[in-house]
C-alpha cells in the first residue's frame, strides 16, 4: 500500500473516530484547513478521506460549504436500518462460530447488562454486533457494515436516551447467542433482523415526535394574523 493511501486511510479512521465520539456535529461544516493544521498534513489526503466518507453516505458535499454530516430523516433511518439488517444477516450466515467467538459474545452480552447509561449500553451494543460478524470471511461486506455503523450511531446517540430500552435488546442478544450455540443459524438470522427492526421502530417514533415538537414550536412562534 502506497504512503498517500496509508495517509488517506489514517485520516479517514481519525474522522470516523471524531464522528463516533460526537465531536463532529450534524449540519456543521468540516473545516479542511483546521484539520490540516491539527493533523499537520496537507489538505489533499483529508479531501480524499472526506470524499470516501461521502461515497459511504456518512458525509455530504454541499456546494460552497464543503463537507457536512447530513441531517437525520425518517426515510434514511428506514433505509439504513433495513440495509444493515440484511447485510448483517448475510455476514452471520457466512460465519463459522467457534467456542471462543461464542464466549466473546457472551462476555459482551454480560457487559451490556451491567451498564446503566444510554451511551455505555450503545457502545456495548455496537461491540456485540462487531463481534458477531468479525470472523465473516467476506471483508467487503464487513467494511460496508463498518461504514454504515458510523452513520447509524448518529440516530441512536440522538434518539435512544432511555437506557431501559436496551433491555429489549438484551433479550434478543441472548436468543441470538443460544441459536448460534445450537447451530441454528436461520433462527439466529431471524432474531438478528428483529433486533434491528426493534431499534428502527423506536428511532422512527422518536423522529416523528421530534418533528411534531419542532412543528409546534414553529407554529407558536409565528405572528398571529
Amino acid at each position: 500500500m502506497s504512503k498517500p493511501t496509508i495517509l488517506r486511510d489514517s485520516v479517514k479512521d481519525h474522522l470516523l473516530h471524531l464522528i463516533r465520539q460526537g465531536e463532529i456535529e450534524i449540519g456543521k461544516t468540516i473545516n479542511l484547513a483546521a484539520l490540516s493544521r491539527t493533523l499537520n498534513i496537507s489538505v489533499t489526503p483529508i479531501r480524499e478521506a472526506l470524499t470516501q466518507l461521502e461515497q459511504s453516505r456518512i458525509l455530504k458535499a454541499v456546494p460552497n460549504r464543503g463537507f457536512i454530516v447530513p441531517k437525520l430523516s425518517l426515510t434514511e433511518a428506514e433505509n439504513l436500518y433495513r440495509t444493515i439488517a440484511d447485510l448483517e444477516v448475510l455476514a452471520v450466515e457466512g460465519t463459522t462460530y467457534d467456542e471462543q467467538l461464542v464466549k466473546e459474545l457472551r462476555n459482551e452480552q454480560l457487559h451490556l447488562q451491567q451498564t446503566h447509561t444510554p451511551s455505555a449500553r450503545l457502545a456495548s451494543r455496537v461491540n456485540f454486533h462487531r463481534i458477531l460478524i468479525k470472523k465473516c470471511p467476506n471483508t467487503i461486506l464487513t467494511e460496508i457494515l463498518g461504514d454504515l455503523e458510523s452513520r447509524v450511531l448518529f440516530y441512536e446517540q440522538m434518539f435512544v436516551l432511555d437506557a431501559s430500552f436496551y433491555e429489549h435488546i438484551d433479550n434478543q442478544n441472548e436468543a441470538i447467542i443460544r441459536a448460534i450455540e445450537e447451530d441454528n443459524v436461520p433462527t439466529a438470522a431471524l432474531i438478528l433482523n428483529m433486533n434491528w427492526m426493534t431499534v428502527l421502530e423506536y428511532v422512527q417514533k422518536q423522529l416523528v415526535l421530534q418533528q411534531s415538537t419542532n412543528y409546534e414550536v414553529v407554529s407558536l412562534s409565528l405572528p398571529k394574523q
